[in-house]
């Protein structure tokens, strides 16, 4: 029969509760007749003195006569008739001694010999018989001693009854203890073991890693998820396998769609110019047939620098890291693209000067190059083109921005933008793989690049790199501010 790991934990617990509750149980019965018997010498107490200051009156008596003395010793043993019956009617089941009966009467008797000699002095009688004092001294001798005993009876169970009580406690501890550590290991194999396998195998999947959870028998669900887990691992791998080849499939139809899409139009254009000037050959028009020739030597330019672009998009990206000062970086992009920005186009460089990053010095420019030239084409009527740096030492690196003030980008378009072939330029403005290149560069650097924009007044890109502050004796690359 199998048990559920809900049986099995509830089964734990209630063995675990009803042993401690019996042990529990014991520990308070122990404290609660410890606790009587406590009061009980406490009221044995009062009873013993009771009957010594009875005694001490009496004593007084013989020794001055005086009625008054007789008076309190008898008002003394009134009192010490009530704390025995007291004890009697309240602890009776939990004391030890089972003669105090008896003790009562001797109590009655001796406060009978005091009311009898109380009379013989109301009579005048001064002279005490001996046989009467001698009496009514071995009544109050007889109880004292009595009681003394009773005392100390039962303050000798009671210290007896607190060694006890201590070793039940600690005695108690041991079954406690084991029955915590049989629940512990319980727990452990079978609980914690099989939860472990569950989730290493559950982090191997998020790595891609699609091996089958090795079997555990355990009887309970946890031998069940695992057969549903290996079911499922299956499942992901036979469509993690058909989504790749998907994915591949689609990436090598975008792409050749959009190389078809890029080459097609310079190819039409020379095809055009070539046909116009096989049919206009023997005419003398030779300015228009120069220019004919200077259209197609441009669109073979084009196509030139598209295939150029896909070199840069294709090309291997192991490459080697240096210490930088980025603000060189930045004015090394300007500089180089300075020929291509309209003069109606400023600048506004805010990037500190001690902002030093390890880094592909020529991959970071291209970044660089690529959103400033984004930005241009983005500003056809001009406007402000801002680089901001600073570091983010939370982080373990710094985070950059190029922001331009131009026609924006449309909320749709967004999620598109770093897609290659991409583009809502122009023809011939662009190939649609700058962005492209940009992401990719960014990502090899361990980076992130995100992008915001509102339609109509400007497009902000926000890339973060990873760049630890330069060690002793590395040396990093920095050159005179334009």
């Amino acid at each position: 029969m199998k048990i559920s790991i809900r049986q099995k934990i509830f089964l734990s617990f209630s063995i675990f509760i009803g042993i401690s509750a019996l042990i529990w149980f014991r520990s308070y019965y122990s404290q609660y007749i410890l606790n009587q018997k406590l009061q009980i010498i406490e009221r044995k107490n009062d009873l013993f003195n009771t009957i010594l200051e009875a005694r001490r009156y009496e004593k007084n008596y013989f020794l001055t006569l005086n009625k008054k003395n007789i008076e309190q010793a008898l008002n003394y043993i009134h009192k010490a008739e009530d704390i025995l019956s007291s004890v009697t009617t309240k602890y009776g089941k939990y004391i030890l001694a089972k003669n105090l009966p008896d003790r009562m009467i001797e109590i009655k008797a001796y406060k009978k010999s005091l009311f009898n000699l109380l009379k013989l002095q109301e009579k005048g009688t001064l002279l005490v018989p001996e046989d009467t004092i001698k009496e009514i001294h071995d009544q109050g001798r007889k109880i004292t001693t009595e009681l003394e005993n009773i005392v100390k009876k039962e303050g000798r169970f009671t210290q007896d009854l607190v060694g006890k009580t201590k070793t039940i406690h600690l005695i108690a501890l041991i079954p406690i203890f084991i029955l915590s550590m049989l629940i512990a290991v319980f727990l452990i194999f079978n609980v914690n073991r099989p939860l472990k396998t569950i989730e290493d195998a559950i982090k191997k999947i998020s790595g891609g890693d699609f091996k089958n959870i090795p079997a555990i028998s355990t009887g309970d669900e946890f031998e069940s998820l695992v057969t549903s887990l290996n079911n499922m691992i299956t499942e992901l791998d036979k469509r993690s396998e058909e989504l790749v080849q998907a994915k591949k499939l689609a990436a090598l139809g975008r792409l050749t769609s959009g190389v078809a899409h890029e080459l097609n139009n310079p190819l039409n254009n020379i095809s055009t110019s070539l046909q116009i000037l096989i049919e206009e050959l023997e005419e003398n028009n030779l300015e228009y047939k120069k220019r004919l020739l200077i259209n197609a030597e441009k669109e073979v330019d084009r196509g030139k620098n598209i295939v150029k672009a896909l070199l840069e998009f294709s090309r291997e990206r192991s490459f080697s890291l240096k210490w930088m000062n980025f603000k060189y970086l930045v004015n090394s992009a300007i500089k180089l693209v300075k020929s291509e920005i309209p003069d109606n186009i400023k600048f506004k460089v805010d990037v500190p000067e001690d902002i030093i990053v390890k880094v592909g010095p020529q991959r970071i420019e291209r970044v660089l190059i690529n959103l400033i030239l984004n930005a241009v084409h983005a500003m056809n009527n001009g406007g402000d083109i801002t680089i901001k740096a600073c570091k983010q030492t939370d982080k373990g690196g710094i985070s950059f921005q190029v922001q331009d003030t131009g026609h924006g980008i449309p909320k749709e378009n967004l999620t598109r933008i770093f897609d290659p072939f991409f583009t809502t330029k122009d023809v011939g403005k662009g190939s649609g793989l700058g962005l492209s290149i940009t992401y990719g560069i960014i990502e090899q650097h361990g980076g992130k690049i995100r992008v915001s924009s509102e339609v109509g007044k400007g497009t902000t890109f926000s890339c973060f790199l990873p760049a630890d502050q330069p060690e002793n004796g590395d040396k990093w690359l920095m050159e005179p501010h334009m």
